[in-house]
């Protein structure tokens, strides 16, 4: 059968024969075939930790051809912790970086990526943020800090209390003022002179003078190699980012010669608390056109309705600062060196959505697909930008401790990213590993594992190949989301205190948790918006938002209090020309800055009041979010629509030349079969199969003039894409067999079983855990089943189609918040299979499993008689890690401490035990009727 559900190419012809127009043909047959051969730069990639660095060229060539053997197609370069000290006997070494040597490893990883067709991308310095022994105190991230000291009626100074080395004392207020007239600043500037605060005589209602420090965070690098320790640089300097480029990722750069990275990467934006910069006050004062200093109490005070309008100039000053200094020199240098530059643009600095805008490859993290999730930030901001690709940082702490993850869990979290708009995988990560390291090999401290020293490696190709066809078709044509979300960056800004200035985590806030699962169960999907991408690249065309080629026929705000008068006005223009507006919870009701203007907040509220009140108002307002998407669907048919409703179900729509692509994935762990309305009309259904590469036309339930619907069914974890075309593909129907199926085989007993290529096999008569014999239970590793058996021939009837049913997954209970001794997140399944196999039949490779659906097609390799069914079946390293004590880390590591300091602390080790392995059965050989077109 399989030859003939991919053979639909051939319908090019026979389109041409229905009259559907030669070039439409064409297309679907082009985009066919990147389904069925994706291309290479559609793989996933891996995150490379070089830990020490301690690598080796022979040990890095080892590693690259494996990964291009399991179907990943490049790394990301990151330069960490020692795990080792220097050791002749194991020939372990740590490159110093920046040394010549680490210079020449990198050079030498270049070459052979791009000998074997590799992608490289390199993490600036080690670790993360960027920052290195380069960088004293001075040069170091910064941040405000306010003193507060008490003062008696008598004192007439207040001397300038101690710092630390560095920082700098810069303003001294007298205040708050216990006795001020409402509406009066409650603070006054006082001089400092001869290392003393100078106080006036009359200190009525006074109680103490605070002192502002411009400080530094403190934060070093996270994780640094052996040389890359110290301060996280100043990201708001343009002569300290100037320096790390010169330093640091110029040479780096330079040592891959005539090869240079992909991208060069920033990774997290996690300065916790950088908040300041010396030259901030000339920088907010260029920008917001009035002086900051004698408002800084406001930062760290409630001093009335002026607080937030200062806190909000003062967080967008941080963000564009940022932007304009950090984000904008490394766009501007990488396109100079001939790469690109990737970037995790959120956390602190505050990094805005249309901070993406200086970003050649917008990247994100979270597999939360239903909430506010850095993923969908970045797709929203590439698809706004135009950008075809968008990545994820992906599998971080999966599964956790490491070497928990199966490859069920792999495409589990991958889908979630895929509903966000991901369309490139970041593995994290690979572990480098040099030879005789005790099995299973080094590993990064959080985080899964992705290499060949999983057992179940022998199935990592075909989970490849799935991401792959999945990142490749997320990346046709164009998103087709209906719904554009406001991010109220004014409110964020609004927010922000000392110490507290994400930008994510402030939008996020603002948000809540109820507006995006209100509109993805309602049927449609969306991206994030903001005033800036609004001005820089969106457009009014009737009733549709534009972003070049993204259109969004709603747009919503929710909870938004301060709004720019230039955005309610476009708003007012979508409006007017059909455009569908909600605004839940409340209305925009302030002009967002401490210099807007009287007339501007009369502007808003008067803008608001007429799309949002009266009987003439176009907008919609919602004070209930829980009736958004009844509310949405009364003016919108859904995109897509699931009877009975299904919310683990997401979708992700893309639109083409050559036809509407939909990918759908089961979030659940229990099987769903729903009816699903597709606001598509006069186009024919096709499921193609992710995972097989096969195509078969779908059964269409009813059709209408604007939609179609078709029957949904997904088992728990499954994905699929619907593909709507202009080729005209028959009706599937079923055929009645010649002949009745014939009973089903039990294949559950009569094994012949063999722990690893040398062991002698064992004979096994109950399918069941590995772990449940005692000479097995800690085994990890590849064991082959082996059984002869005798197929009659009525099961070889043309009319039938025979698989390998290996069970159904047993839904497990979901541990609610995370706790202590609880995974992180995993499949809630119990699978058949534990946790990979391939099925060979007669010496043929028939296919492998490791997800459901656990059921492998075996007709056409399959004879009358008797017949050799062979299944290589993989576990986890994490059973033979089990058997020995987990040791005290510190002991453990105590030289590598005493020599390199305390750098990282394994992760979740209390949990490393062993894991049921193997096939659990019942397993049987099934014939049924064949699904003819």
């Amino acid at each position: 059968m399989k030859h003939r559900l991919k053979s639909l190419s051939a319908i090019g012809l026979a389109a041409l024969l229905l009259g559907v127009a030669p070039r439409c043909a064409a297309d679907i047959d082009q985009l066919q075939g990147r389904f069925d051969r994706p291309p290479d730069e559609a793989r996933i990639m891996m995150r490379w930790w070089w830990f020490g660095p301690a690598v080796t060229k022979p040990e890095l060539e080892r590693e690259m051809r494996f990964m291009k053997e399991g179907g990943i197609g490049g790394v990301e370069v990151q330069s960490t912790y020692p795990l080792a000290l220097d050791d002749e006997k194991t020939g372990i070494k740590n490159l110093k970086l920046m040394s010549p040597e680490f210079l020449a490893a990198l050079a030498f990883t270049a070459a052979k990526a791009k000998e074997l067709g590799l992608r490289l991308d390199l993490t600036l310095g080690s670790g993360w943020p960027y920052g290195g022994p380069q960088f004293p105190a001075s040069e170091a991230a910064g941040r405000l800090r306010a003193l507060n000291v008490p003062i008696a009626a008598s004192q007439s100074s207040v001397s300038v209390p101690p710092v630390r080395e560095g920082e700098k004392v810069f303003a001294a207020f007298l205040g708050p003022r216990t006795n001020a007239p409402a509406g009066d600043f409650p603070f006054q500037e006082v001089e400092i002179r001869d290392r003393a605060a100078q106080l006036p005589a009359n200190l009525a209602g006074q109680t103490q003078v605070t002192f502002f420090v411009a400080s530094q965070t403190g934060m070093k690098v996270k994780r640094s190699a052996y040389g890359g320790e110290g301060f996280v640089i100043d990201h708001y300097n343009p002569n300290v980012i100037a320096k790390f480029i010169q330093e640091i990722a110029e040479p780096a750069v330079k040592a891959c010669g005539p090869h240079p990275p992909y991208a060069i990467f920033c990774d997290s934006l996690e300065v916790g608390g950088e908040d300041w910069t010396d030259n901030f006050l000339e920088e907010f004062k260029k920008r917001r056109g009035y002086d900051l200093r004698p408002w800084l109490p406001a930062l760290f005070n409630n001093v009335g309705p002026q607080t937030a309008d200062i806190r909000h100039d003062w967080g967008q000053t941080l963000t564009e600062v940022f932007n304009d200094h950090f984000i904008a020199a490394f766009q501007k240098w990488a396109k100079a060196q001939g790469t690109r530059f990737r970037l995790q643009g959120y956390g602190t600095p505050p990094s805005a959505l249309y901070s993406y805008a200086g970003a050649d490859l917008p990247e994100g993290e979270g597999y939360q697909w239903n909430e506010f999730r850095e993923s969908r930030w970045a797709a929203s901001a590439s698809h706004l930008l135009g950008q075809p690709v968008t990545s994820s940082e992906t599998w971080t702490w999966l599964h956790s401790p490491v070497f928990r993850a199966s490859p069920l869990d792999l495409k589990a979290e991958a889908d979630r990213h895929f509903l966000q708009g991901i369309n490139q995988l970041i593995g994290h990560g690979w572990p480098y590993t040099p030879p005789g390291v005790e099995y299973p090999g080094w590993r990064f401290y959080a985080s899964a594992v992705f290499n060949e020293k999983n057992p179940w490696w022998l199935v990592m190709p075909d989970v490849a190949k799935y991401l792959q066809r999945v990142s490749a078709m997320m990346r046709e044509g164009q998103p087709a989301n209906d719904v554009a979300l406001y991010l109220a960056n004014s409110d964020a800004w609004s927010s922000f205190t000392p110490g507290r200035v994400a930008m994510n985590a402030a939008v996020s806030s603002r948000l809540g948790r109820t507006i995006i699962p209100q509109i993805l169960e309602a049927g449609y999907n969306l991206d994030f918006f903001d005033d800036q991408l609004l001005e820089r690249r969106g457009q009014v065309d009737g009733g549709a938002l534009v972003f070049g080629d993204v259109k969004f026929k709603v747009v919503v705000l929710a909870g938004v209090e301060r709004m720019p008068l230039e955005t309610m006005r476009k708003l007012e223009q979508f409006v007017k020309g059909g455009g569908i507006l909600i605004a839940t919870r409340s209305m925009p009701s302030k002009a967002p800055g401490f210099r807007a203007s009287d007339e501007d907040q009369q502007a808003v509220r008067d803008l608001a009041r007429r799309l949002f009140e009266g009987p003439d108002a176009k907008g919609i307002f919602v004070p209930d979010e829980n009736q958004f998407g009844e509310t949405l669907a009364k003016r919108l048919p859904p995109d897509v629509k699931f009877e009975p409703a299904a919310p683990p179900i997401g979708f992700v729509h893309r639109r083409t030349d050559a036809g509407e692509i939909f990918f759908l994935a089961n979030t659940g762990n229990t099987p769903k079969s729903v009816k699903a309305t597709f606001r598509v009309a006069g186009l024919n259904p096709e499921w193609w199969n992710p995972l097989t590469g096969t195509i078969r036309p779908a059964d269409v339930m009813t059709t209408s003039a604007g939609s179609t619907a078709v029957t949904v069914s997904l088992e728990p974890y499954d994905s699929s894409l619907l593909v709507f075309t202009k080729r005209a593909v028959p009706a599937r129907a079923t055929a009645a067999p010649a002949i009745s199926p014939p009973p089903t085989l039990d294949l559950s007993s009569g094994w012949r079983v063999s722990f690893g290529s040398d062991a002698k096999p064992v004979i096994v008569d109950k399918l069941g855990s590995w772990t449940d014999n005692e000479a097995t239970r800690t085994f990890s590793g590849v064991a082959t089943y082996a059984k002869q058996v005798t197929v009659p021939a009525e099961m070889l009837d043309a009319s039938l189609e025979v698989r390998i049913d290996f069970g159904e997954g047993r839904p497990l209970a979901a541990a609610g918040e995370r706790g202590r001794g609880e995974p992180r997140f995993h499949a809630l399944l119990e699978a058949p299979v534990r946790e990979a196999a391939v099925v060979f039949v007669n010496g043929t490779r028939a296919g492998s499993v490791w997800c459901p659906p656990y059921r492998v097609e075996v007709t056409s390799l399959l004879q009358r008689g008797e017949n050799e069914i062979r299944i290589e079946v993989a576990n986890l390293a994490v059973n033979k890690m089990s058997q020995t004590p987990i040791p005290d880390y510190r002991t453990l590591y105590r030289d590598l401490i005493a020599r390199f300091g305390d750098r990282f602390q394994p992760q979740d080790m209390n949990l490393i035990q062993p894991i049921p392995a193997g096939l659990m059965g019942p397993l049987k050989l099934v014939a049924s009727g064949r699904r003819k077109p």
